[in-house]
């Protein structure tokens, strides 16, 4: 079992408690509440413009020229995903763009750009691991399920498409290659980031199922 599997073994009821969680079960049976889909899109979005800013501060950290390349192609790939949203979802699904962060993709996002800005780069590639790989996974899984006439389909299909398959197995192979590198405390600290944004995905889907607002 390489380290990566290691991750996956040892966050596995959250990843449960994702694919049993409202958003994604309304999601595969395309009966996800549209005003619901618009805030979660919304919130993606602005997660997304500041993954790109994460994934950069690992390429500018990176040690080797192919490690700063593999991350400034991920960054790149973020934005570019950020601009589908908004080309392509915002006008599909008729979305107006938000500004504001809601209290999940604030907290979110504040602790991917403090854990890649602090923290070693295997531990910030341990962090963003989630995003790639749980989404993989949740795509699949939804794909494999959904009607053809879902009115998701859309986002179905990108996140069960082989360009992001591509991506979460180069981001794997990276982490795993990381890993075989770090020292008894850095493999630790890449453990408690994997298992931290992966519980930062349940709530990020939490708060669009539940369309959390600021309270106060």
């Amino acid at each position: 079992m390489d380290f990566t599997q290691q991750l996956w073994q040892d966050i596995s009821p959250v990843y449960e408690a994702i694919l049993d969680h409202g958003f994604v079960t309304e999601l595969l049976s395309g009966t996800l509440p549209a005003a619901t889909f618009q805030y979660y899109i919304q919130q993606d979005a602005l997660y997304l413009t500041d993954f790109s800013r994460v994934l950069s501060q690992l390429a500018a950290r990176a040690a080797t020229p192919d490690d700063m390349l593999q991350f400034a192609q991920f960054a790149q790939n973020a934005i570019l995903v950020e601009r589908v949203l908004h080309e392509t979802y915002f006008s599909l699904y008729a979305i107006e763009p938000e500004t504001a962060k809601m209290p999940a993709c604030f907290a979110y996002t504040n602790y991917l750009l403090a854990t890649t800005s602090l923290q070693p780069v295997a531990v910030g590639a341990a962090a963003v691991l989630p995003c790639f790989w749980i989404y993989r996974e949740v795509g699949k899984f939804i794909y494999q399920q959904a009607i053809r006439e879902n009115p998701y389909r859309s986002w179905i299909d990108t996140y069960a498409g082989e360009a992001f398959d591509q991506s979460v197995s180069q981001m794997l192979t990276l982490t795993n290659r990381f890993a075989e590198q770090a020292s008894v405390s850095e493999l630790e600290a890449m453990r408690d980031a994997f298992r931290m944004s992966s519980r930062l995905e349940w709530y990020f889907w939490q708060d669009a199922y539940t369309r959390h607002r600021w309270q106060v």
